[in-house]
């Protein structure tokens, strides 16, 4: 390769983000430098690229800083990025679902000690729900708890008419999922993990949803794969079998409704609400729905000048809230 095409390659890398292309082209450069005869240009790249390699590893490794990077390229339209603060200790979770997701956790600080003896930790999830009851949250919950970014897989940009794509797509995600270790969430997984045998099916489908199998069985990476969908009914049964966990959630039931309010309403005067009654009125809604009453009730307090919530206000969001979900 001659030095004008070692430039064009190594600008384009360098557009695209590509930092391991990058430094392939560097040391091809520098091998075809040596080839020529110019042996201090040669060595003085190798010690560049080798001090690149070094201040790499040191970002990567330095403790309580979480270096993201935007994805780049093809990956672009594919791939958001968020770096979450939200916890675990911030949502209002059933018992029992709390715990599986602790342990969860546990595996995955403790993936070495496992690993030495042979064992795989929890990293595959499948979260099955109906909509707002808290599978996208917990996603980033983990994705906080365990430092790690969230990187959500956008649909729209995944999946094209042209099946070929959504393929090579795929093969790039899984490639980024191995590269660098993060929580990854297929959203309104159902999108991609349709029956094969649907009457409206047609051979490219079940070709995509064939490569996800054979991607997501094949991974063995440190990321976190979380798939979630409000309809189980829709996937296809090979696709249980692949996730280490399926995690079910549900509308909560009158004691979580209540934890829900009264933490998202900590910061205001509640000390005159008629809780019983409250409650009864939240049967059928989920996280996300009392979340919005209780934050429209809360906006009405501050545009009156008060911190105090009603009983009064607090019940018409959640009939709001209830005639809007119908």
């Amino acid at each position: 390769m001659s030095t004008s095409r070692h430039m064009i390659a190594l600008l384009k890398s360098h557009l695209e983000g590509d930092d391991q292309e990058f430094l392939s082209v560097a040391m091809q450069a520098a091998a075809h430098e040596a080839r020529l005869g110019h042996g201090a240009i040669a060595q003085q790249l190798r010690d560049l690229i080798d001090e690149a390699k070094r201040r790499s590893a040191a970002v990567q490794n330095r403790p309580g800083q979480l270096v993201v990077l935007e994805p780049r390229g093809d990956l672009a339209n594919v791939l958001s990025v968020q770096t979450p603060s939200i916890r675990l200790a911030d949502m209002a979770l059933p018992d029992v679902l709390a715990e599986r997701l602790q342990r969860v956790l546990l595996e995955q600080r403790q993936q070495q000690r496992l690993r030495e003896h042979g064992l795989q930790p929890r990293r595959k999830l499948l979260f099955i729900g109906p909509p707002g009851s808290g599978k996208t949250m917990t996603a980033s919950a983990l994705s906080g708890e365990l430092h790690t970014p969230l990187f959500t897989i956008m649909l729209e940009g995944l999946i094209t008419k042209f099946m070929g794509e959504t393929a090579a797509k795929l093969r790039l995600v899984f490639e980024a999922i191995r590269q660098t270790r993060g929580v990854y969430l297929f959203d309104e997984f159902d999108a991609l993990g349709a029956h094969r045998n649907q009457s409206n099916d047609v051979g490219e489908i079940r070709r995509v949803l064939n490569s996800f199998l054979q991607l997501l069985e094949k991974d063995t990476s440190d990321s976190l794969i979380v798939a979630a969908t409000n309809h189980p009914e829709m996937l296809d049964r090979a696709l249980f079998r692949r996730f280490d966990d399926v995690i079910e959630y549900h509308l909560p039931d009158a004691p979580l409704a209540e934890e829900i309010l009264r933490r998202k309403l900590a910061l205001f005067e509640t000390g005159d609400l008629d809780w019983p009654r409250l409650v009864g009125e939240t049967e059928g809604l989920s996280h996300a729905e009392l979340a919005r009453a209780s934050e429209e009730a809360s906006k009405d307090a501050v545009l009156a000048g008060s911190t105090r919530i009603t009983s009064e206000a607090l019940s018409s969001a959640l009939r709001e809230r209830k005639a809007a979900s119908r």
